[in-house]
């Protein structure tokens, strides 16, 4: 079944919505409205724009929005106001932010997938399609940039929405920055930067550490972060960035989801499975990138980014004893070295067409993960917990080739054109090292192409109102931990996964009026064939299946707008509805012979929350007092296919107030900061088809926060 776009129906939403910021920004604007620097993206367009003459939703989050009044341990924390995003502290460090983009990336098990992630130019996201954010340290982010809609499939694979994250340019005078934080539940984070420049060379590097005994029973985690970030000025027309940066993850424990009676009786607790086998994760990651940026005359450019690094990972699950006795059960011990890299060569050519500003860039991107996959029991004897016997040994590659062309014309004053094409190709192999009695070779491959075009056009009815409309097509491979298992207990890669396949479209306005600020509003629909779900879930172990169509249409509102100069407001709402259109087949129960268990058309897609709301009101003046409040609203969210659950709807407010002391070259601070100030129990997350009904997982209650931090200017 195919997913039809009524046109109407967005238009006249948008019209609705739209109306009063359409008449108003026409009106004639205070001469004492105060001037707005404009905030300039590149993920759309890539290369420098305002946000605000782009057409495609997309936001930025600077760094004092990402650090005043915030812990620094989480990217989740400085997201909230981005509409159509989501993302949640799951309390759990061993399956990481659970990110989604309208819709996108709700059902990952762990990590971040759906949505493309990049960290100064260099993808955080695997060939697969599967990436992750831990490297990122929070204390050195410049700016943060959320693309969502269309234009967000001119990045390739899995880019349901794409976050970028730069860290901080060293310019200036040098500057060393310290600071400490201390919180409820054992909670305690210290770090450093230090920035600045000399001739040529501008450096930024920073350090901190984590630790926090959890929430919950059995969430103890602690985790190092280093960031170095080098740029060199060889002449003029050229720029040299070297960017290196480790992760250190040395035991995260893993409580697990609840079920809904476990959740009720003891939020805090954990399931005695994940007692009994000590669940938990370990990691270490270090990686290294290069890019050069040369002006070869006043309309060509070219940039190189290349990179590369390596990820280890060891990860003890609760898979049971007893079902780890057949010959072809891969264990309950997983552990991954990961060997990946990359290279993305950029041409960039800007002239006139008919007397127009006309930019055309084209380039081409390959990026190659190599993963040594092994599988083994977590018991020796009657000892649970511990690594025992091999049960899996196979050589994992995936590689991507990517070409794109994107082009923007300004063609008159009112009307702008953005148009851009881009074919990926993944390939995937498996080589099987664990060939015992009836444990066959698994050996295979499996390749998935598309050609993905977006068009995207935009209207200046006034200097300060812009309407535009965008359409697009992406895809969405399995990743490799989609291909680890196959139902019913079979060995080998899942290769009958097929990719998913999308048609997005999308019409929004944005407007600033000098009496209320800065406003968006987007309605968008995506149609989505093949759709990559969840059949079977249990003890972190999951199986996936294409399910047919399915369709996300929605409307994103966000507002902001600043007042005194230093008084900040934001606000940001989400309406989403994503269902199936197709019915379909799943398990209910792990392991599973085959899909029997029935799911109508109209069913919501799990892990996606109908409605969001997010406010908060901030006062950040250079000096003296400063704090802010913030409020946030969400939806249920169902939990599986059937629809037979859901975790309800929440709401908490947070707070924080802080002081600022300026004496001569130094700058001391501090602030304390309380979340859920009114102590709601709420699922912060939810682990989307869990086979044993064990599908939440709990935030916590009211939480406290001291920190402060001192920085010194030469």
């Amino acid at each position: 079944m195919q997913a039809t776009f009524d046109l109407r129906r967005p238009v006249h939403a948008l019209c609705w919505f739209a109306a009063p910021a359409c008449a108003l920004a026409q009106a004639e604007a205070p001469a004492t409205a105060p001037p707005q620097l404009p905030a300039m993206v590149v993920t759309a367009t890539r290369t420098d724009a305002r946000a605000f003459d782009v057409p495609a939703s997309i936001d930025r989050i600077d760094a004092a929005t990402v650090r005043d009044g915030h812990a620094l341990i989480n990217i989740s924390e400085s997201l909230g106001g981005v509409p159509g995003l989501l993302a949640r502290d799951r309390q759990n460090y061993a399956q990481d932010v659970q990110i989604s983009v309208r819709g996108f990336g709700a059902r990952s098990t762990f990590g971040i997938r759906g949505v493309r992630l990049y960290v100064d130019g260099i993808p955080a996201t695997l060939p697969d399609g599967q990436g992750q954010i831990t490297n990122v340290e929070l204390g050195s982010v410049g700016r943060i940039e959320v693309l969502r809609g269309p234009f967000s499939a001119l990045y390739g694979n899995s880019s349901g929405g794409v976050i970028q994250v730069f860290t901080e340019e060293g310019t200036g005078p040098p500057t060393l920055s310290f600071g400490a934080s201390a919180g409820s539940d054992g909670l305690l984070r210290y770090g450093a930067q230090a920035s600045g420049s000399t001739g040529a060379i501008g450096y930024s590097l920073s350090a901190s550490r984590f630790r926090t005994d959890g929430y919950r029973d059995h969430s103890e985690v602690e985790r190092t972060l280093g960031n170095a970030k080098l740029s060199l000025r060889p002449d003029g027309d050229s720029k040299v960035t070297l960017i290196a940066n480790s992760v250190a993850l040395p035991e995260a424990q893993d409580p697990l989801g609840l079920s809904r009676a476990q959740f009720q009786a003891n939020p805090r607790g954990t399931d005695q499975s994940a007692l009994d086998y000590n669940t938990r994760k370990s990691v270490n990651q270090t990686q290294a990138g290069l890019v050069y940026e040369r002006r070869l005359d006043a309309a060509n450019a070219l940039q190189l980014t290349t990179y590369y690094g390596h990820r280890g990972t060891e990860q003890f699950q609760s898979i049971p004893k007893s079902t780890q006795g057949g010959p072809l059960n891969p264990g309950g011990v997983i552990l991954l070295g990961r060997n990946y890299g990359g290279t993305d060569l950029r041409w960039t050519f800007t002239t006139n067409l008919l007397d127009a500003p006309f930019t055309l860039i084209g380039g081409v991107a390959y990026d190659s993960l190599r993963e040594h996959r092994q599988g083994f029991q977590n018991f020796i004897g009657n000892t649970l917990g511990v690594q025992g016997a091999l049960r899996r040994d196979e050589i994992n590659d995936v590689s991507n080739f990517d070409q794109y062309l994107q082009a923007a014309w300004q063609i008159t004053p009112q009307w702008s054109l953005n148009a851009g094409v881009r074919h990926s190709q993944v390939r995937f192999t498996s080589t099987d090292g664990y060939i015992v009695g009836t444990n066959r070779d698994d050996s295979g491959a499996a390749r998935y192409g598309a050609t993905l075009p977006v068009l995207g056009v935009m209207f200046a009815v006034a200097s300060d109102l812009h309407l535009y409309a965008t359409a697009g097509r992406g895809f969405e491979t399995p990743t490799l931990n989609e291909l680890a298992y196959r139902s019913g207990g079979a060995t080998g890669l899942n290769f009958g996964l097929q990719a998913a396949t999308s048609t997005s479209v999308e019409a929004g306005v944005k407007a600033r009026i000098a009496a209320l600020g800065e406003l968006t509003a987007a309605v968008f629909q995506t149609g989505t064939d093949k759709e990559i779900v969840t059949q079977t879930n249990s003890g972190g172990r999951s199986t996936f299946q294409n399910a047919g169509a399915t369709r996300r249409t929605g409307v994103e509102l966000g507002w902001s707008a600043t007042y005194a100069e230093h008084l900040r407001a934001q606000a940001a709402a989400t309406l989403l509805n994503a269902t199936y259109r197709d019915g379909f087949l799943t398990c209910t129960a792990a392991p599973c012979a085959a899909a029997n268990v029935p799911i109508p058309a109209g069913n919501r897609i799990p892990g996606i929350a109908r409605g969001a709301l997010f406010a908060a009101l901030n006062w950040a003046p250079p000096g003296g007092l400063r704090g802010g409040v913030e409020a946030r609203y969400v939806t249920g969210v169902t939990v599986n296919d059937l629809n037979s659950d859901a975790a309800p709807r929440y709401a908490i407010a947070a707070a924080n107030v802080g002081y600022v002391f300026n004496a001569g070259p130094w700058q001391l601070g501090g602030f304390v900061r309380a979340d859920n100030l009114f102590d709601r129990r709420y699922a912060g997350s939810v682990i989307v088809n869990e086979g044993n009904s064990r599908f939440l997982e709990p935030a916590p209650g009211r939480t406290w926060l001291a920190s402060a931090s001192a920085t010194l200017r030469f």
